[in-house]
């Protein structure tokens, strides 16, 4: 079975959740003999891993002199193909080769360099809506040229590529709910994003959440049939760092860590409000805010207010090593988050023997048993929690010894089984179509 799979981001080049789960999936189909995955994302920075698969940037993919025509999008866009900035002498039919596609987008300009190529960053820079729908014209390049037998797309970003790869191959499409944009947005979607999501939900012959929660928002939000979609939970990378070297903090206090983007979805305020409640009941305890995004500078204000800053840690992004030794020095790891689809950073932190506190609305507390579960607004209960694992140790060890014993059999290798029936699955109901 051979697997041609769009993603945006890719490990070490990652921003978050997204990428680490293309990661896990991929490496655990590689366990498969009968399984080839060829992996496009929009750029190839060096150092990514590509012993589970073959890895292709888009951006090292020429596009020049190929017919475009795509008709499962929203918007038209004319796409021109510039071999160079200046070419004289040339009949204009010659130079501009267009064809009228749809896209979801504001109308743009493809050129392309000396060699046919488009360039791409890669990020989620404000071009985003624009390297999306220059990536949708790579795939079709890509898809024209590669075999395969099924096509997966990883998130709204990748869909519309999804759809291109399948108008011009005619091959099955699965694409992949890491999130929506109502859990991103706080529960009011970006109508351009929200059509993204819809025409790629519509599009595809199956699509995978990641879990139960998540597949409820496709019904309800997107009016999906429910028989389309399958809940395939996430995993974790087994730890590969030598746990006997000792962990110093340079102080006595204990430590309480929030890990992630400081969005709206992931509730760092809750997280502050949760603190200050702490910090009245009990003095040696120092709480860190890891990660980055737009609440971050409210956080900090929000510190100042509450007479806490003395207490609090912003630390910004981290990732790799710095994670895992972020959390070797906690003694609690909290996930507030108002809307999860899932949430791997939780298994990360008990892979560490963190005890975990997570909310009750995350993907992820669907299948944990050894970890507390809070309502995200519930900032007392949250405090009770975070102050109970602090003070009694018998609790925090047996979180700690249990919650890595549940996170160690959480394997990619159990998730991909499950992707790849989801993926024969589509490949039968296509054939019998």
């Amino acid at each position: 079975m051979k697997v041609l799979m769009f993603g945006w981001e890719f490990p070490p080049n990652i921003s978050g959740g997204l990428g680490t789960a293309c990661y896990g999936l991929t490496k655990g189909l590689a366990k498969f003999s009968d399984v080839d995955v060829t992996f496009v994302v929009p750029k190839v920075f060096g150092g990514e891993d590509q012993s589970s698969m073959k890895l292709i940037g888009a951006a090292d993919v020429p596009v020049t002199n190929r017919k475009v025509q795509l008709t499962e999008f929203d918007r038209s866009l004319e796409y021109v193909e510039v071999s160079s900035a200046l070419v004289p002498y040339v009949d204009p039919e010659d130079y501009y080769r267009q064809t009228n596609f749809t896209v979801a987008g504001a109308n743009s300009l493809v050129e392309t360099d000396d060699q046919g190529k488009i360039k791409f960053t890669g990020k989620y820079g404000p071009d985003l809506l624009s390297e999306i729908d220059r990536y949708a014209v790579v795939a079709r390049a890509i898809a024209r040229d590669t075999e395969f037998d099924v096509i997966h797309a990883h998130d709204w970003l990748a869909y519309p590529a999804g759809i291109a790869a399948k108008e011009v191959s005619g091959k099955p499409l699965v694409i992949h709910v890491h999130a929506t944009d109502f859990d991103r947005s706080g529960g009011s979607a970006n109508p351009s994003v929200y059509a993204i999501e819809k025409q790629g939900m519509d599009a595809a012959d199956k699509i995978i959440t990641v879990s139960n929660l998540t597949r409820q928002v496709v019904i309800d939000k997107y009016g999906i049939d429910a028989e389309k979609i399958v809940t395939v939970y996430n995993a974790v990378e087994p730890y590969l760092h030598d746990e006997s070297q000792p962990v110093t903090k340079g102080f006595d206090d204990k430590v309480v860590t929030f890990l992630g983007r400081i969005t709206m979805q992931k509730g760092p305020e809750y997280f502050v409000e949760a603190a200050a409640c702490v910090l009245k009941r009990m003095q040696n305890v120092r709480f860190v805010m890891a990660g980055s995004g737009d609440m971050m500078h409210r956080m900090i204000r929000r510190t100042a207010q509450l007479k806490i800053s003395d207490k609090f840690h912003f630390t910004g992004f981290l990732k790799g090593d710095d994670v895992y030794r972020m959390l070797r020095i906690s003694d609690v790891y909290i996930m507030p988050s108002v809307s999860e689809p899932f949430g791997i950073s939780p298994l990360e932190a008990m892979q560490a023997r963190v005890p975990v506190i997570i909310s009750r609305q995350s993907g992820v507390a669907e299948i944990l048993s050894n970890a507390i579960k809070v309502n995200f607004w519930d900032v007392d209960a949250m405090a009770d929690a975070i102050h109970g694992i602090l003070k009694h140790q018998t609790l925090s060890k047996m979180l700690a010894r249990q919650g890595k014993k549940e996170s160690y059999s959480l394997k990619w290798e159990g998730s991909a089984h499950r992707v790849k029936q989801v993926y024969q699955a589509a490949i039968n109901m296509h054939q019998s179509n």
